[in-house]
């Protein structure tokens, strides 16, 4: 896997390259990774609805085709984008996105942070009161909250085409949280978020995407 470092970069340009690369590419094509961070813009999946956004603001919306509804993107985030020939590597979609979040798991994990699956949405969540516990997360009753308690580290959403990948992962490092607050977190109202700076864990988004790049070339 070609790791390419792409520094602070526009999101629709980025999108739009990732979606000629894939329409370029041949069965031959070696997978890329892409890493690199935005200037602040919210993003809409394909399920997205506009109602989800409650307070634009000056942030741009764009509408994209990954799997998923809105969220944010911004300086001191890392973004990695895979572009992955699933059919080549002999894995499905599902298990794509599982090695997707356990690279991200295994990340926090060097840091001495816990991610937790959350059943039903993607994305990896971490302890808000503890985010060091190893324990495991106790499931909520049919009517409880299935995020008390939790934060949104990571978002995740996906486009596979001709059975190769792109979009990827959003690691929360060190940033401003505040327009988390403006939307309905991948559609879910009162969905708080965090990054790692917020939970104690002081570290550079050069390391954070060296540690994360590391993961995924190892998992993908």
């Amino acid at each position: 896997m070609d790791v390419r470092l792409l520094g602070r970069v526009a999101y629709l340009p980025t999108y739009e390259a990732m979606q000629a690369f894939t329409t370029a590419r041949t069965p031959d094509t070696p997978d890329e990774l892409w890493l690199c961070e935005h200037p602040p813009v919210f993003t809409q999946g394909l399920a997205g609805l506009p109602s989800h956004v409650l307070v634009q603001g000056d942030i741009p919306v764009v509408a994209t085709n990954r799997g998923g509804q809105v969220t944010f993107h911004g300086p001191g985030q890392v973004m990695a984008y895979p572009l992955v020939n699933l059919q080549r590597a002999g894995y499905y979609v599902k298990e794509y996105v599982y090695k997707l979040e356990e690279s991200v798991i295994r990340t926090l994990g060097h840091f001495g942070v816990t991610g937790h699956r959350v059943p039903g949405a993607p994305g990896i969540y971490v302890r808000l009161n503890d985010p060091f516990s190893h324990a495991a997360l106790v499931g909520p009753t049919p009517a409880g909250d299935p995020f008390k308690g939790l934060g949104k580290i990571c978002a995740l959403g996906i486009k596979v085409s001709r059975h190769c990948t792109y979009h990827g992962a959003a690691l929360n490092v060190a940033m401003d949280l505040e327009p988390f607050q403006r939307i309905n977190p991948c559609g879910y109202a009162g969905l708080q978020t965090t990054d790692l700076f917020t939970i104690g864990v002081e570290t550079s988004w050069d390391d954070a995407a060296r540690v994360l790049a590391g993961q995924l070339a190892a998992l993908l």
